[in-house]
């Protein structure tokens, strides 16, 4: 479907310099002008994506392939949808389900794998606040990505904290913290998550 997008304003041959400092992983202030007017333009989009209702599904996808950095066949985000940078790092492949309320805050990158199905409420987080007072009082943040397998299922409620990842054909229980890596093939639930038994 052709959608008359909004031209952007800023020169895209110079958008991976101003974005490059949001993917090293070091700390650094959020404040770059440039880094906001790009946000705000993928959050303008993302606000209009919410708007659509059930029988434009086609402008939907359009919006999603347009906002994503990879969306891949057959992906279905339920609205209200949230993203801290409208999806412009995120990454789906196949078959991702997200039931609504899905937060992504995707100031780096967030790796889904196909066949993956995500429950209402469900946070994946790459942002992360420094311990130290100081530092956090000037703004300061940085970030680590999010990787998640193929064919997991996520319960409703479940947050995945920065530089998590979670193996394939995992179930993480409703309401879970993952505050570490899970493995594939594994039931993990709780607060702290952690492995409760293998799967077959």
């Amino acid at each position: 479907m052709a959608i008359p997008f909004p031209p952007k304003t800023w020169d895209e041959s110079q958008e991976d310099a101003i974005l490059k400092v949001l993917h090293t992983g070091e700390e650094y202030l959020p404040f770059d002008e440039r880094i906001f007017e790009i946000q705000k333009y993928y959050q303008a989009l993302l606000d209009h994506f919410n708007t659509l209702g059930p029988y434009q599904r086609e402008e939907r996808q359009a919006y999603l392939r347009y906002m994503f950095a990879d969306l891949g066949d057959d992906c279905y985000i339920e609205p209200p949808f949230n993203a801290n940078f409208g999806g412009k790092f995120v990454h789906f492949e196949d078959r991702v389900y997200a039931n609504s309320n899905l937060t992504l805050v995707d100031d780096t990158h967030i790796y889904v794998g196909a066949g993956t199905q995500l429950g209402p409420n469900v946070t994946l987080a790459t942002a992360m606040h420094p311990l130290n007072h100081a530092n956090r009082a000037k703004g300061s943040q940085y970030n680590k990505p999010v990787v998640i397998g193929k064919n997991c299922w996520f319960g409703a409620g479940v947050i995945v904290q920065p530089g998590v990842t979670v193996g394939d054909n995992t179930v993480i229980g409703a309401g879970s913290v993952v505050t570490r890596d899970i493995p594939s093939n594994v039931l993990a639930f709780g607060t702290p998550c952690k492995v409760i038994r293998e799967l077959p």
